[in-house]
C-alpha cells in the first residue's frame, strides 16, 4: 500500500467510526428523554412481537369514552420484557398503560411507534 492509500483508508475508517458514534449518541438521546408522558385506559385488542430483522413488541389499545361509540385506537411499543409478559396475560381485558412518547427515534428497531409502554395495570 502506498502512503496515500493508507491515509485515505485511515480517514475513511475515522469518518465511519465518527458516524456510528454520532448515530449511537442521537439514538441514546432520543430514547432517554421523553417528549411527553401519560396514561391511556382501554381494552387490549392486539399484542404481538413483529418485525423482519428487529423484533419488537407492538400493541393496540381500544379507547372508548362512552358505550356504543366508535373506539379510538392507541398503538404503542414495548421495550421491557416484564411489561410484555404482563400485557400478554392481559389480552382482551381493560387495562391502564403508562407510556412515554419519544420523538425522532432514528430506526424502527426500537419500536414501530413513538409511544413506549413503561407500566401496565388492570383496570376495574
Amino acid at each position: 500500500m502506498t502512503p496515500t492509500t493508507k491515509k485515505v483508508t485511515f480517514a475513511f475508517v475515522i469518518f465511519l467510526v465518527a458516524g456510528v458514534l454520532l448515530l449511537a449518541a442521537y439514538a441514546w438521546t432520543a430514547l432517554s428523554f421523553s417528549y411527553s408522558e401519560g396514561e391511556r385506559a382501554g381494552h387490549l385488542q392486539k399484542f404481538a412481537k413483529r418485525g423482519w430483522i428487529c423484533k419488537t413488541w407492538e400493541g393496540e389499545l381500544l379507547l372508548t369514552a362512552l358505550p356504543g361509540t366508535i373506539p379510538e385506537k392507541f398503538q404503542f411499543s414495548v421495550r421491557d420484557e416484564e411489561v410484555a409478559k404482563q400485557l400478554s396475560a392481559a389480552a382482551g381485558k381493560r387495562i391502564v398503560v403508562t407510556y412515554s412518547q419519544h420523538k425522532g427515534v432514528p430506526t424502527q428497531c426500537f419500536g414501530e411507534t413513538e409511544y413506549f409502554a413503561d407500566k401496565v395495570a388492570l383496570s376495574q
